[in-house]
């Protein structure tokens, strides 16, 4: 597993690829330079408290910094960036700390005490990237987010780094570990409040950190696709739990979903199955591969499966054809994965921003390019049993071809997701959240606070 040394001996790399590409972009955007503001916390309405500030992800691209806001980054082709870091003066919070990692070597770093300080520092006809904020029309940018520029940046972004896949392996063992203390909490019969405190614990993350807000859903709450209410009292009884929980390192994100039933039963058949065919597209993550026909090959091998269990009274090909397949699993396949757990760019055909909109019967495929060797995918099948949808089908006349008493038996469990983080890669893909949970059976772990 990678250590912190190791992540830093890979992050000079990593600047050279993002110099090269902002080079490119620069050109693209007919701008010499480029300055990327960190961001600002956004207060709330009538309130003078902030949300929890969460750094522009195309900031967090060149530096390892996230709780530094109002900094920015500075980069002038043939020269070593320069982190403008925002440390205030200031007795009501603790002002971040300067960073001094190894990665610091290939970065100038200057303090300055107002964002407004950044001024004195823009290199000539430079492009500004970031939430624009009031002002900033006085502050001489050549062009603010041009579209040429920020399309390539953000199509060039799903190909990741050695750099970037080492942080996505080390986030995607905080999240297995903490799935597995997650699962056993609820084993011991925890309430979703509970179960979300002891994941925390287990990934070493405050809810702030998260790189998304836990699903935590038990039972029939599994129905809800993002079920976001944490319980404080457990279930009168256990029969499911479906939980939907990440982490990150260095802000890069892992994104996993587990289903666990309690005991042997109808529905532990349906969680079997569909794990199965999860591993079965996974392996159709390759280079080349049109993400639109790995969702397709989804709904196929669904079908299948609902055919099996005699969920349905169809062909699976019958099913996918009347839109039955929909009625159980509605949502996309799955995502690009990276600074943000939607990663960026997903709808682009190209480095220009040609759209590549998601197919008509499917639309909210959130994937739509072709997948290039090392980049980061998720793949996530499920089938739940939502009482909106079926009771669409029951209306419209797909119903009849449903099992009305498997469904009924199997509606107590909310449904089925099961999630992993796939690599393409010739060959075989790799699979960073088996290798994930592999590598916490032989012993193999890697905590912050080692």
């Amino acid at each position: 597993m990678d250590t912190p040394t190791d992540l830093d001996a890979l992050y000079a790399e990593h600047l050279a690829r993002m110099a090269a590409t902002a080079g490119r972009a620069l050109a693209a955007g007919g701008c010499e330079s480029l300055v990327i503001a960190a961001g600002s916390p956004r207060y709330r309405f009538l309130d003078d408290q902030t949300d929890p500030f969460v750094a522009n992800p195309d900031f967090k691209a060149w530096v390892p910094v996230l709780t530094a806001p109002g900094s920015f980054l500075v980069h002038v082709p043939g020269a070593r960036p320069v982190l403008l870091f925002h440390q205030p003066e200031d007795y009501w919070h603790k002002p971040p700390v300067l960073p001094d990692g190894a990665w610091t070597r290939h970065v100038e770093v200057r303090t300055i005490r107002h964002p407004a300080e950044a001024r004195a520092h823009l290199p000539p006809r430079a492009a500004f990237l970031g939430e624009p904020f009031a002002g900033l029309d006085e502050w001489g940018f050549a062009a603010v987010n041009p579209a040429p520029l920020v399309a390539l940046l953000h199509y060039a972004r799903a190909v990741k780094t050695p750099y970037e896949l080492a942080c996505m392996r080390r986030a995607a063992l905080a999240g297995a570990r903490a799935h597995r203390t997650a699962a056993a909490a609820f084993d011991a019969g925890a309430s979703a409040f509970e179960i979300h405190l002891a994941y925390l614990e287990a990934c070493e993350h405050e809810e702030a950190e998260l790189p998304y807000r836990n699903i935590i859903a038990l039972n029939e709450a599994a129905a809800v696709l993002h079920y976001h209410d944490l319980e404080r009292e457990p279930p009168r009884e256990r029969r499911s739990l479906l939980i939907d929980a990440g982490a990150q390192c260095r802000g890069y994100a892992a994104d996993i979903t587990r289903t666990h039933p309690f005991a042997t039963s109808p529905f532990s058949d349906l969680v079997a199955g569909v794990d199965a065919l999860q591993l079965e597209l996974c392996d159709l993550v390759v280079p080349g591969a049109a993400y639109p026909d790995i969702h397709l090959a989804a709904h196929r091998l669904i079908g299948e499966l609902l055919a099996e269990l005699g969920i349905v009274r169809c062909s699976a090909d019958a099913a996918v054809e009347s839109g039955l397949t929909s009625v159980f699993f509605p949502h996309g396949i799955g995502h690009l994965l990276g600074l943000q757990v939607h990663d960026i760019g997903g709808h682009q055909a190209s480095e220009r921003g040609d759209p590549a909109p998601p197919p008509a019967a499917h639309p909210f495929l959130r994937l739509t390019r072709r997948v290039e060797a090392d980049c980061v995918v998720t793949i996530e099948p499920g089938i739940y049993f939502i009482d909106l949808l079926l009771g669409r089908a029951r209306a419209d006349g797909r119903g009849r071809d449903i099992d009305w008493d498997s469904v009924a038996d199997l509606r107590p469990y909310g449904g089925v997701r099961i999630e992993d983080n796939v690599r393409a890669v010739a060959g075989e893909p790799e699979n960073l959240t088996r290798d994930a949970f592999a590598a916490l059976d032989a012993g193999s772990d890697y905590r912050r606070s080692a």
